[in-house]
């Protein structure tokens, strides 16, 4: 076994089991895993970004739409799970780089997935449908990304007020398309030019 010098190095190894110095924490080891502190955190953290991304993804789900519960869920959970893994990575100077650059990828690549689900009817009045399937699926991404990084409380905070525009919302838009609308256009013949 290899004696850690006085000053210490980069180079040591940690507690002998020759992993190196700046890798050995609690959170990286090589001993087998077994239920811990740190595990159960891991657990709640993934679990909570599920049941988040199934809570928001049950009103698309009711609605019929592309992206329902399951794409939510699914969604909220792979955006966790990345945050969970660079942030267990161990320690380092650069680790908030490396999150920071994780959760940049996560969210310009779940643009491109809730693109997917935004459509352009092409017959009768133009119209472009999904654009709250993909703004849902992003949000899930982003709370998925909370609860990775264990912001409980901003993760909630969004959540509730996820649940709240997306189901109270429509009703909202309904009363005010039919009690505010913009008067109808004058014909042509009286537009100022």
């Amino acid at each position: 076994m290899n004696e850690a010098s006085p000053g210490g190095s980069a180079d040591d190894r940690a507690g002998g089991r020759g992993v190196p110095a700046h890798l050995a924490t609690d959170h990286v080891s090589s001993q087998p895993m077994v239920f811990s502190d740190d595990l159960a955190n891991v657990l709640l953290r993934l679990f909570a970004a599920t049941l988040i991304g199934a809570t928001i993804g049950l009103d698309r789900e009711v609605r019929h739409k592309p992206a329902g519960m399951r794409t939510h869920a699914l969604v909220c959970l792979g955006a966790a799970l990345i945050v969970v893994v660079v942030v267990r990575a161990g320690p380092g100077g650069n680790r908030l780089d490396s999150v920071s650059r994780v959760i940049q990828g996560i969210i310009a690549g779940v643009g491109f997935l809730g693109g997917g689900a935004i459509l352009k009817s092409s017959s009768g009045p133009e119209a472009i449908h999904g654009l709250t399937t993909a703004a849902t699926i992003w949000l899930a991404a982003s709370l998925g990304v909370a609860c990775g990084a264990g912001q409980w409380e901003p993760a909630l905070i969004g959540t509730l007020l996820a649940v709240l525009i997306v189901i109270v919302g429509r009703p909202i838009e309904g009363f005010v398309h039919r009690h505010l609308k913009d008067p109808e256009p004058p014909p042509p013949s009286f537009r100022a030019e």
